[in-house]
């Protein structure tokens, strides 16, 4: 969700008012994902570097994401979308970390779902596997050569969440950004100029349409699965 700071500095208005802007547009790509018959949208929210961000819009961000989730909690329900957070949620407010339990707890059957990365970094998350992967060998629950790229999978923040097929960057960044570090391994990357505030449902289209076309290998040198074979299929299931 990158430009919200550019799209209000354009426009002569404080940081915080791209942010909320860039809320608003959060609901509307949860619309376009349900249009199109993705069940599964990750926002990269806060990043753990972004702590060292000015305390002021720090302090906006936090009041803006409890605004959120207090508006739009019951919308988020009768939607039927969960609610998922990954990173390292203790960094927030306890009040935050409440209310975000309490919103989880509220859309955990749904199968509709928003992962939110919350002091989040991919470097952290793969520590945080590590660490629990030494927990049990130390423990003896799990033996050193058991270790292998399903083991660590299974360790991460939200293991049971497919990886990303589509990684969509907004406002013309052309890099990883410490997300989903594992998990993106063969994500296809979609770049548009547009920045996130005004990013609509003709950008996400684009993007779609420009997945589509693209035909992903997994490594292979022979041609793999037409993306665009991806998309009907989630759009087949969805109906």
């Amino acid at each position: 969700m990158d430009g919200n700071g550019r799209w209000a500095r354009q426009r002569g208005k404080p940081r915080l008012a791209g942010h909320e802007a860039g809320a608003e547009t959060v609901r509307c790509v949860l619309d376009y994902c349900r249009d199109a018959g993705i069940n599964y949208l990750t926002l990269y929210a806060f990043s753990t570097e972004n702590w060292s961000r000015p305390q002021a819009e720090v302090s906006g961000l936090m009041t803006l994401l409890r605004t959120f989730i207090d508006k739009y909690e019951r919308e988020m329900i009768e939607r039927r979308v969960r609610l998922r957070v990954i990173g390292r949620r203790e960094d927030l407010s306890s009040s935050l970390q409440q209310a975000l339990a309490r919103i989880e707890r509220a859309t955990a059957t749904f199968d509709r779902q928003l992962i939110v990365a919350l002091s989040y970094s991919g470097r952290s998350e793969l520590a945080r596997a590590a660490r629990r992967i030494a927990e049990e060998v130390k423990a003896g629950t799990l033996a050193p050569e058991e270790v292998d790229e399903a083991v660590v999978a299974a360790r991460l923040d939200a293991p049971d969440v497919p990886d990303p097929d589509l990684i969509i960057r907004t406002s013309g960044e052309l890099r990883i950004s410490n997300f989903l570090l594992w998990q993106c391994a063969y994500s296809e990357f979609y770049v548009t100029p547009v920045l996130w505030p005004d990013f609509r449902e003709a950008d996400f289209q684009a993007a779609l349409a420009a997945y589509a076309v693209r035909d992903r290998r997994f490594g292979s040198v022979e041609s793999g699965t037409p993306c665009a074979e991806t998309v009907r299929s989630k759009q087949e299931q969805e109906s």
